[in-house]
């Protein structure tokens, strides 16, 4: 699914210009890496940079017994490993606990870094990708195979990211992770059994149109609860992290959006850019603010559409995250 950079997938050219020349075409692949590891946007980005300083520091021990490729993932996989050992497990409110019903007292914020972030869609696709790779690239961070794959402990993710995403053989598996194949199949055995829930690819491209993105944006910046109940499907979801819970339904989702983000008089309250984040329609989230009169950013909207109609809305509240999308902090 992540192609290789094939052209220099090779034993690496001497001098340390030519040898960082050579792997920084595995930067994009290798946050995408460690964002599918620590289910974090701003630490993918920091664990990379990490690993491909390792990797320059020790350049003059890469002997050419197996490819760039594979070596630089050795290193990103150990990376962010030891990372984990200091973190909590990631998710979103949807993979924690069951759907909040109406009338419920909405709970403060959970600001410890335990939720799922959005990841930018600016994927590697590898010099000679096609459609169907890049779409399997796209499959392999959605937020519902996020939440699902970062149930596993953290080895048992490693090593089914590399088997089933990456599409590392079993031997270069366990090269990768200096353990003996027949561990790093009993390892992947296990972490598969584990994933009995699958994800679904709904975001049907082809049928989502400008006329309904436009729709979608409309009812936001005119704050119409009506027009965002009647573009959802009668199970859709809603959930804003670090708020720690989601509602689903035309009802539950209407009561909380009635209190909450479209409360009060309709205004102009609201605005959207668009964007994409795991491999699905998103949007970078404005709020007005009417001590200076400037759209401030507010949160990357994750949108999942199911043919013409709205699946599931993720919200995640951090301004924070509108720099790893190349969102300006005002509109």
């Amino acid at each position: 699914m992540d192609a290789a950079v094939t052209s220099t997938d090779n034993l690496p050219q001497t001098g340390s210009d030519a040898f960082a020349a050579q792997i920084e075409p595995f930067r994009r692949q290798l946050q995408a890496h460690c964002y599918r590891m620590t289910g974090s946007v701003q630490e993918a980005e920091e664990l990379a940079q990490e690993a491909l300083l390792r990797a320059w520091q020790h350049r003059a021990t890469f002997e050419g017994r197996g490819t760039l490729r594979a070596w630089l993932y050795k290193i990103a996989t150990n990376v962010c490993l030891n990372a984990l050992e200091r973190r909590p497990r990631r998710s979103l409110p949807i993979g924690r606990d069951a759907a909040a019903k109406i009338g419920e007292a909405i709970p403060p914020a959970l600001r410890e870094p335990v939720w799922l972030e959005p990841f930018p869609d600016e994927m590697p696709a590898g010099e000679d990708a096609n459609p169907e790779a890049v779409r399997a690239n796209h499959e392999s961070v959605t937020l519902a195979f996020m939440i699902v794959l970062h149930r596993l402990p953290a080895r048992q993710r490693a090593v089914l990211i590399l088997s089933d995403v990456l599409e590392f053989s079993a031997k270069e598996v366990a090269d990768l992770l200096e353990v003996t194949v027949s561990a790093a199949k009993s390892v992947l055995f296990r972490a598969r059994q584990s994933l009995t829930e699958t994800h679904s690819p709904t975001d049907a491209d082809a049928q989502i149109d400008a006329s309904l993105l436009q729709r979608y944006v409309d009812v936001w910046q005119r704050t119409d609860i009506d027009g965002l109940v009647a573009l959802l499907k009668t199970d859709a979801s809603f959930s804003m992290p670090p708020i720690p819970v989601w509602y689903q339904g035309h009802e539950a989702i209407r009561w909380l959006i009635g209190r909450t983000v479209f409360a009060g008089a309709p205004d102009r309250r609201w605005k959207l850019l668009p964007t994409r984040a795991n491999g699905r329609h998103a949007f970078g989230l404005y709020k007005f603010d009417d001590a200076d009169g400037l759209f401030k950013a507010y949160g990357i909207q994750v949108v999942t559409f199911a043919g013409r109609q709205v699946a599931d809305i993720t919200t995640c509240i951090n301004p924070a995250l509108f720099a790893s999308f190349k969102l300006p902090a005002t509109a």
